[in-house]
């Protein structure tokens, strides 16, 4: 089975209403050119507020189901494509989480996930905004295939993207807004932004599933020097080769075809989820073994 995934790479602009209109309009625009399953980048109804602490910030909140989920519901249902949308979700008073919700072909809201790995760096104060996910990791069966969302920080972590796979994602999306400190950029913009794209298309060598990433592009001025978005979105294969890539300056619908019969011939040849060996991996329920015995597993394991 093919199928056309559409990642909407753009800027933001100080207007949330705005946003929202140029992200549906990149959307249809995907639709029409053949995306079947269309991702936004992450919080993509503002800029990345996240640059600085500012309790005004928590107004850009809205519920899960709202009117941005509404939109994409009415999107998916006209144009019978799947949608990934990463929102910033007032779930209740006081409390808020940063959400991706999966949207079916049908515009049935399938569920969401909300990100697990908040950060707190400099220009990213995740945490005064989102309270850590409680969803766990999680694969949807959609009218296109079976998809997983991680979002940003996510991307880091192995054993999101193993969780992940498990649940029986064929591609794992990233919704993500990441860039440089421009003061930092001519001495380790190289680096970083090439350990960013090593580790995700790694994510796909070891599970041998597809890989897709959406990333922002453009400087945001919120505080301090701000920071230059990278862009350069992109979808890695079941063997980590890059299918395609966007540029690193520009607004983009990024399309990439993918086959998901590659799935099965790659866990085939190279069989890494069958010989991982389970029995051995209970130390890493432990936050650092410090030295310290083996942890006893707990409990059945298939």
């Amino acid at each position: 089975m093919k199928v056309t995934l559409g990642l909407l790479q753009h800027a933001c602009a100080a207007d949330p209403a705005a946003n929202l209109r140029r992200t549906l309009a990149l959307a249809e625009l995907a639709a029409r050119r053949g995306a079947r399953i269309i991702c936004t980048e992450e919080l993509f109804r503002s800029r990345y507020f996240c640059q600085s602490e500012d309790y005004d910030n928590f107004a850009l909140a809205e519920p899960i189901p709202g009117p941005s989920t509404a939109a994409f519901q009415d999107l998916a249902r006209q144009h019978r494509v799947v949608v990934v949308a990463s929102l910033f979700e007032r779930r209740a008073a006081g409390l808020y989480h940063n959400t991706a919700v999966v949207i079916d072909a049908d515009g049935a809201l399938l569920g969401r996930y909300r990100k697990m790995h908040i950060p707190d760096d400099p220009r990213y104060y995740e945490k005064f905004y989102f309270t850590p996910g409680d969803t766990g990791f999680r694969a949807w069966k959609t009218r296109h295939g079976t998809i997983g969302v991680l979002i940003c920080w996510d991307q880091w972590y192995p054993e999101a993207a193993r969780l992940t796979a498990l649940q029986g994602a064929d591609v794992i999306f990233y919704p993500t807004a990441i860039g440089w400190h421009p003061r930092e950029k001519a001495r380790l913009g190289e680096r970083q932004h090439s350990a960013w794209e090593t580790v995700q298309r790694a994510h796909a060598v070891a599970n041998g599933c597809f890989v897709a990433v959406v990333n922002r592009f453009g400087r945001e001025r919120l505080g301090g020097g701000g920071l230059e978005f990278w862009g350069q979105s992109f979808v890695a294969g079941t063997d980590g080769r890059i299918l395609a890539r966007a540029a690193a300056d520009r607004e983009e619908v990024l399309l990439a075809t993918v086959d998901l019969a590659e799935i099965d011939a790659t866990r085939t040849h190279w069989p890494f989820l069958r010989d991982r060996r389970i029995d051995a991996y209970g130390d890493l329920e432990r936050r650092f073994l410090d030295g310290g015995p083996p942890a006893r597993r707990r409990g059945r394991h298939a």
